[in-house]
């Protein structure tokens, strides 16, 4: 356990709170003082993950500044370009696929996306979905969500259903492999894809977790050369941003549907929310 917490295992560390938390519900009242505990726990870490977040434009910046000063300005284009592709890619997963899934479901995305937008715009400047742990609880459960699927598939989903880290790392494997005219094939690079869906579940939901998944398991498949993450430390800040804002919406919507699938979703509430909103924001607009 020890091992696991230093090491940033994060599938261990989690398989471990399963099993705590179970330990937890059958010690009945006798646990409620260690999870109060480990609640204000939560807070101070929480609070913590909020000065890191201050200083990490910092980290961005150097970034930027030492991938121009090794490779020239002229390294911009390409890395333009691979934003431009990861950004429309991930806008048309959330308004085609997942838009796609929420109508099979019979909720609007776009309902869903208005609702959360507070969350999106603190993920968007912190450039992690961490920050808004504890507020996506809330949002989803004042959604319609039950409380017990959304303390599940929330926290789980942060690790395990990470849509944005599958969707940048395929793709900047697809860049680096033209940067250094490595010829993948149509097989290789379904492999390279299903091995990425699989790493990435164990990617921190902290800034910089999926780059440091994308240098391991570069490492380890010996296709592309891992000196071609250099070329991608300038701009991994912004690809942070995309994956942390694509892995949150994805997670929602996972929840909706789990929620749905279950019986647990409360369609009054759901309503209210929505009720809610619009004239907020009607307010707001006069």
């Amino acid at each position: 356990m020890i091992g696991a917490f230093a090491e940033g295992d994060t599938l261990q560390v989690v398989f471990f709170a399963v099993i705590f938390g179970f330990a937890l519900a059958g010690l009945g009242d006798y646990g409620k003082n260690i999870i109060d505990l480990f609640e204000r726990f939560s807070k101070v870490f929480f609070k913590i993950v909020s000065y890191v977040m201050k200083v990490a434009p910092l980290g961005a910046f150097g970034g930027m500044a030492y991938t121009i000063g090794k490779f020239g300005i002229k390294s911009l284009l390409p890395l333009g370009k691979l934003m431009l592709s990861v950004y429309l890619t991930m806008i048309l997963f959330v308004f085609v696929v997942l838009a796609l899934i929420c109508r099979m479901y019979q909720f609007r995305i776009w309902h869903y996306l208005r609702f959360i937008k507070e969350e999106l715009l603190i993920v968007l400047g912190t450039s992690s979905s961490e920050a808004v742990l504890p507020r996506m609880l809330d949002k989803m459960e004042k959604f319609g969500c039950s409380k017990s699927v959304v303390g599940l598939v929330i926290p789980t989903g942060y690790s395990f259903n990470l849509d944005g880290t599958s969707i940048y790392l395929s793709m900047a494997v697809i860049f680096l492999s033209q940067v250094f005219h490595v010829h993948l094939s149509i097989w290789q690079q379904i492999t390279i894809i299903a091995i990425l869906m699989l790493t990435s579940k164990g990617a921190a939901a902290v800034t910089g977790g999926g780059f440091i998944v994308f240098a391991s398991t570069l490492g380890s498949m010996n296709l592309i050369p891992v000196e071609g993450l250099a070329l991608l430390i300038g701009v991994d800040r912004f690809m942070s941003e995309a994956r942390a804002i694509i892995n949150l919406i994805g997670n929602g919507v996972a929840t909706m549907v789990v929620a749905k699938s279950e019986n647990e979703f409360d369609e009054e509430k759901y309503k209210e929310a929505v009720l809610a909103m619009n004239k907020k924001e009607s307010k707001i607009s006069a």
